[in-house]
């Protein structure tokens, strides 16, 4: 173990952050509406704050002895303390600025943020001056991209290693980095993402929203996390003349953010035969328009709604809860039951790998029930051979083994993380459904849930070690698990 070499990385990491964190103070002090100056001030005294520490990092760690890689374990490592690190100083900006959050509800709201989450305990983000606003999106667009995947970019041309840091953040574990140098794909993606965001920002622009709003709101739907600066989130203008419009192009920059971003590197190269045995991409479309119908078709059918408002609805919902994004137009808790079980179900599986959104990936889930087909094929037919693929790419048996102790490890997670909130809660008259709400929209980086916590609710209301708890399930779910585990077992990377 390199101790130091950990120190010193972990240190430019959150001197990144330090860095985005002054930048929002410098808009905040030119920024002429109220409460900007205490927004100003409370970036740069955290940006102070977070800028020292990560010089004391760096010089804890050395600036000589530069390797040219990084070790396995210790990028495990790095990946893990990285996000605990960048969510704990992010939320020091929301501890200085008034109206001000407590020391847990801080951390909450900057680990939302950097996870892509979208859940808040804010309850009246208007009353927030914009210069903290800024930041909250700007936490999001990092954290979309992966901020350990824009340091590697960066620390490419510093000479560190930087495989097993790209390797280890959970987005781009696609098996498709060998397809140029890391350093050279990171930076593709870093542009594709920017390009993305711009794009989405301009057309907003264009449709009558301010420029501020416009980069906020694009910044959260590209990096499919779901903060708004208004309360109502993009309900805010559902009742414009073109909010219909608005909803449309939302929906389509969210959905092409819960693709793999590998997919736009692969178009750029102009590899149409490896595009087309991309097969994420179909699956989660194809689940998209089935729940789409059934959803806006059930309530029609039943006079809930008219086809045509139900089918605006659900379609904005469905993108918004699949690539886990969680911006509101329309409040699912008052539509019927079966539909919030589907609902429910595009909650844990999220989008594709290698994109912006949370849960369990299609990928799994394609390999889940492909895997399901050959053992029930197998128990009539045990004498003929069966091969599943997936992509192109065939799938052995370890590959499957693999998907299903992750998905059984999940939702033994997600079930025991159900107990541990009515636990917490105890007393507080928490029900079921919003137990399981709050942790499918945490573990799933989705950002709304169910009961309490729903669309038009926020998590104000837990307590304070709910929040932390939360905290750390965001963070456990947006690195998929292992990469923040390892770091409890100190007995399983000391065997490396």
């Amino acid at each position: 173990m390199n101790p130091r070499l950990v120190s010193r990385i972990l240190g430019i990491l959150i001197m990144l952050e330090a860095v985005a964190m002054l930048g929002c103070g410098v808009f905040a002090r030119f920024d002429v509406l109220e409460g900007d100056e205490a927004a100003a001030a409370a970036l740069f005294m955290s940006a102070g704050v977070t800028g020292a520490f990560a010089v004391a990092m760096i010089l804890a760690g050395g600036l000589r002895n530069v390797v040219d890689r990084i070790p396995r374990r210790e990028g495990v490592l790095i990946v893990g303390l990285g996000w605990l690190l960048c969510s704990a100083f992010g939320g020091i900006p929301y501890l200085f600025c008034p109206p001000g959050l407590n020391w847990a509800a801080a951390f909450f709201e900057s680990a939302s943020g950097f996870t892509t989450t979208g859940s808040s305990v804010m309850t009246d983000i208007e009353a927030w001056p914009r210069g903290l606003l800024l930041w909250r999106s700007v936490t999001q667009l990092l954290g979309g991209i992966g901020i350990l995947v824009l340091f590697v970019a960066v620390l490419s041309y510093l000479g560190l290693g930087s495989k097993s840091l790209f390797m280890n953040e959970s987005s781009f574990r696609g098996g498709e980095s060998g397809m140029a140098r890391i350093h050279d794909t990171s930076l593709a993606l870093l542009r594709i993402y920017l390009g993305l965001c711009a794009a989405c920002a301009i057309g907003l622009r264009m449709m009558g929203f301010t420029w501020f709003n416009a980069w906020c709101h694009s910044m959260t739907a590209v990096s499919t996390g779901g903060f708004s600066p208004h309360n109502r989130s993009i309900g805010f203008y559902s009742d414009w003349g073109n909010g219909w419009l608005i909803e449309m192009w939302i929906t389509i920059f969210m959905f092409l953010c819960s693709l793999n971003f590998l997919i736009y590197v692969v178009i750029l190269r102009k590899n149409w035969k490896r595009l087309r045995q991309e097969e994420d991409a179909k699956w989660l479309a194809g689940i998209c328009v089935a729940f789409i119908l059934i959803i806006a078709g059930g309530r029609a059918f039943h006079g809930d709604d008219t086809f045509t408002h139900a089918l605006r609805d659900a379609s904005f919902v469905v993108v918004t809860i699949v690539s886990t994004t969680g911006f509101g137009t329309a409040d699912y808790e008052l539509w019927p039951a079966w539909s919030k079980v589907m609902l429910a179900l595009l909650m844990l599986m999220g989008g594709c790998a290698g994109s912006t959104a949370g849960g369990f990936k299609v990928g799994r889930l394609m390999v889940f029930l492909k895997s399901a087909k050959l053992e029930i094929s197998k128990t009539f037919r045990p004498n003929i051979v069966f091969r599943v693929f997936v992509n192109g790419n065939r799938i052995d048996d370890s590959s499957r083994a693999r998907v299903m102790f992750f998905l059984t490890l999940y939702l033994m997670i997600a079930v025991f993380s159900t107990v541990v909130v009515g636990f917490l809660e105890a007393g507080t008259g928490i029900d079921l459904e919003t137990c399981c709400g709050t942790v499918l929209a945490t573990l799933s980086n989705i950002g709304p849930g169910f009961g309490t916590v729903g669309p038009t609710e926020n998590f104000a209301h837990l307590r304070e070690p709910t929040h932390v708890f939360l905290a750390w399930l965001m963070i456990l779910g947006r690195l998929e698990l292992f990469a923040l585990l390892v770091v409890f077992f100190p007995s399983a990377w000391r065997k490396y």
